[in-house]
């Protein structure tokens, strides 16, 4: 169904449902370096073992499936009294891991594609939307700058029994590259890039156990055809924590903890009052089977939401690795 662009009080619909849902898919996945990420917020990121170092010369194919369900809370002002959205994606990941400067890096690329509907209640009216496309292409460049150099399969086993601390960077980008129609009131594609600079880091707080954190930034650009306006987004900062137990090679689950605030947002000139102060929980388990394959299945859940997106993602991945 193609919703109204314009409500009697002179509000654009597609503002009113497009700020209350974000529907920017944005998922990867990877053996060494697995993450997830719901369509609501780039910020909103549980990205467990980022920076945990592999052979050099790795690659890992994976696909994806991600189930993403929630009722998403707005601004009080807007005349929305909820909205649920039920959306699935899919998603190939390429990622390989090479020498950088004599250190391990890692270059990942995913290409989504989701599907699904959201629904609302606008001045007592039910709308709903059923909407289907390729999402916006991601990629990301990580380089850990200390305690795991470029390592051949020996020297890798060694970290693995001995683990060291790790402290690495990383440049993930978002690329407006998915289905985008700027007269929709919801769309696949955001239409503007994002790029997110980073800083993590790795301790082992025993031979199995470990502990990571990750400090990074969201920075947007404009997307120019929001209903015929102009949307700005401000700067998302956003911590990770994650505790992870490596049961044995390959074999590792994790708890999983997120914080983000900023990214106020600008329409039409208007500041609105959405700034977000959010925080999710979730836990990631991988188990290896065979020699090259592995299955991945990850949840999560919002804890304290104070703008944006409320809901809960269950996702499942099948990923293949080899040297």
């Amino acid at each position: 169904m193609r919703l109204p662009t314009r409500l009697a009080t002179g509000l654009p619909t597609g503002l009113v449902i497009r700020l209350a849902t974000g529907l920017a898919p944005r998922l990867a996945v990877g053996l060494a370096m697995g993450f997830l990420v719901d369509a609501s917020s780039y910020a909103q990121e549980l990205t467990p073992r980022v920076y945990w170092p592999a052979p050099k010369g790795t690659k890992v194919v994976s696909l994806a499936y991600q189930y993403t369900t929630g009722d998403i809370l707005t601004d009080p002002s807007l005349p929305v009294v909820g909205v649920d959205s039920r959306l699935s994606l899919g998603q190939f990941t390429y990622q390989q891991m090479f020498s950088l400067a004599g250190r391990t890096a890692t270059a990942q690329l995913s290409l989504p594609y989701t599907w699904g509907t959201t629904a609302g209640e606008i001045f007592g009216e039910a709308q709903r939307r059923d909407l289907s496309g390729w999402a916006d292409v991601t990629a990301r460049l990580s380089v850990n700058l200390l305690g795991a150099p470029t390592m051949d399969r020996a020297a890798f086993q060694e970290l693995r029994a001995e683990p060291r601390p790790i402290l690495g960077v990383s440049l993930g980008l978002v690329a407006p590259t998915g289905d985008y129609e700027p007269d929709r009131l919801i769309n696949v594609g955001s239409n503007r890039w994002a790029i997110k600079p980073a800083l993590g880091f790795v301790y082992p707080l025993r031979r199995k156990w470990l502990a990571e954190l990750e400090l990074g930034v969201w920075f947007f650009g404009d997307n120019d055809e929001f209903l015929g306006r102009t949307r700005e987004q401000n700067p998302v900062a956003s911590g990770q924590f994650h505790l992870i137990k490596r049961v044995r090679p390959g074999f590792w689950f994790s708890l999983d903890l997120t914080y983000y605030y900023g990214g106020r947002t600008t329409v039409g000139g208007v500041l609105r009052a959405d700034l977000q102060r959010n925080s999710r929980a979730g836990g990631t388990l991988v188990f290896p089977f065979r020699r090259h394959h592995a299955i991945k299945a990850s949840f999560s859940t919002g804890t304290v939401t104070t703008s944006g997106g409320d809901y809960e993602m269950l996702s499942l991945v099948y990923l293949y690795a080899w040297n």
